[in-house]
C-alpha cells in the first residue's frame, strides 16, 4: 500500500511537471526559421500563450527591406481577416449587455443597409450565411477612402443576395462591413471606440489599431509579395471600406492575449462564448463551411471537425496571418507575416502538433 501511494505521488508529480514545462524556445525558433527560409518570407512575428500567460514571443527578419529595419515583438502587421474574430467578440459583448438581438433584422440597428428580398440577421452576417457576396476581382486593390462605415456599402449593397439567408455559406468580408454598422447602431459608438473599450482593453491588447492609409502608424510593417520569383512591394489598398472584416493592425502578442482572455472566460459570458465557438447550422441541418471537410464556421471563428481548435487566418495586400487556440489545454499561438501567400498556418500547425497534439488541418488559407 505504501509503495502504491509513492507511485501515485510520483505519477501526479510527473503530470504536474509536464503541465508546467515551458515551451521549447529553440524548437519554435527552428520551426519559424525553416519556414521563412523555404518561403523567402521577409518577417515573421509569433507568440504563444499557455495557462493565461505568454510563454514565447519573438520576431524574425525584416519589416522594411528598403531601409533594413528588423522586426520586433512591437511591430504592427495587418491582420487581414483575423479582424473578423475581434469584431465577432465585440458584437457578442453587445448581446451579453442586452443591446443586440442576433436574430433581429439588421435594419433595426443598421438603417443604411437596404432591405433585401429576404431579411438578414446579425447571426447570419457573423457566420457568412447571409448571402451577401464577397469581393469581385476588380475590387481587391481599391484605394478610395471611405469616411463612414456605411459609405462602403456602395460597393455591394445594391446587389441581390446569393441565396436566402441561412440556407448557404459564402465567405463575405462585405458582410462584416455590415456587422460594423450593426455594432455602431446598437452601441451608439464608433466601431473602433467600442472595440477598444470592450475588447482591446479587457484583453490587455495595447497594440491593435485601425489600419489607416492616411495616418502615421508607428512600428507598422511594410508589406510584400512574390512576383515571378522575386520579392516586390505589395499592391496599394485602403481598407476603410472593410475595417471590421480586414482593416486592423496588431501584434502576435495582442492576438494571443485575446485568445487567452476568451479561454479564461474574461470577456464573454460562458454561454455566449460557447455559441461563438460552435459551428452554425444551416436550415437544412448542414454545418456552415462544410465545403471544407476539416473545419466549420461559428460566429467569426473557424472550428475544427474534432472541436479541439478555434482559429482564423487572414490574407490581404502585404500580409498573411494565422492564429489558433486549444481551449481544453489553455494553449494558443498567433503568427503574423508581411508577405502575401506566406501561409503562416503552416507554422501554426507545426506549433500545435508539437506542443498541443492538435492541428487545424486546413488545406488552404481563408479569404481576405
Amino acid at each position: 500500500m505504501k509503495l502504491l501511494r509513492v507511485l501515485i505521488a510520483l505519477f501526479v508529480l510527473s503530470v504536474c511537471t509536464f503541465a508546467q514545462t515551458p515551451v521549447d524556445a529553440a524548437r519554435v525558433d527552428q520551426i519559424v526559421s525553416a519556414d521563412m527560409a523555404a518561403k523567402h518570407t521577409p518577417a515573421v512575428q509569433i507568440a504563444l500563450v499557455k495557462d493565461g500567460r505568454i510563454v514565447y514571443s519573438k520576431a524574425f527578419g525584416t519589416v522594411d527591406l528598403e531601409n533594413d529595419l528588423h522586426a520586433t515583438p512591437e511591430t504592427l502587421f495587418r491582420t487581414g481577416s483575423i479582424a473578423k474574430s475581434l469584431t465577432a467578440v465585440a458584437t457578442l459583448t453587445l448581446v451579453d449587455a442586452g443591446k443586440l438581438d442576433l436574430d433581429a433584422p439588421i435594419q433595426k440597428y443598421c438603417a443604411p443597409f437596404p432591405p433585401k428580398q429576404w431579411p438578414i440577421t446579425t447571426r447570419e452576417l457573423l457566420s457568412h450565411t447571409s448571402g451577401i457576396r464577397h469581393y469581385r476581382e476588380d475590387e481587391i486593390e481599391g484605394t478610395r477612402h471611405y469616411k463612414f462605415m456605411s459609405d462602403g456599402f456602395a460597393l455591394f449593397a445594391g446587389d441581390p443576395l446569393l441565396f436566402p439567408p441561412g440556407t448557404g455559406y459564402n465567405y463575405s468580408t462585405y458582410g462584416y462591413t455590415v456587422v460594423g454598422c450593426v455594432l455602431e447602431g446598437a452601441s451608439g459608438e464608433t466601431y473602433y471606440d467600442y472595440l477598444h473599450a470592450h475588447v482591446l482593453q479587457a484583453a490587455g491588447m495595447t497594440h491593435t489599431v485601425v489600419d489607416s492609409a492616411e495616418e502615421i502608424v508607428p512600428h507598422r510593417a511594410r508589406g510584400y509579395r512574390i512576383v515571378a520569383g522575386q520579392v516586390k512591394n505589395a499592391g496599394l489598398m485602403d481598407s476603410s471600406y472593410k475595417i471590421p472584416g480586414g482593416g486592423l493592425d496588431t501584434t502576435a502578442e495582442d492576438l494571443v492575449r485575446l485568445g487567452s482572455a476568451l479561454m479564461e472566460r474574461q470577456i464573454l459570458k460562458p454561454e455566449t462564448l460557447t455559441a461563438m465557438w460552435t459551428p452554425v447550422k444551416l436550415r437544412n441541418g448542414a454545418l456552415a463551411g462544410t465545403q471544407n471537410a476539416t473545419s466549420h464556421y461559428g460566429l467569426g471563428w473557424e472550428i475544427t471537425d474534432d472541436g479541439k481548435v478555434r482559429w482564423h487566418t487572414g490574407s490581404q495586400q502585404g500580409c498573411n496571418t494565422a492564429m489558433a487556440f486549444v481551449p481544453e489545454q489553455r494553449f494558443g499561438v498567433a503568427v503574423l507575416t508581411n508577405m502575401e501567400g506566406a501561409r503562416p498556418i503552416d507554422i501554426v500547425n507545426k506549433v500545435l502538433e508539437t506542443f498541443a497534439g492538435a492541428t487545424t488541418a486546413r488545406p488552404k488559407q481563408s479569404s481576405q
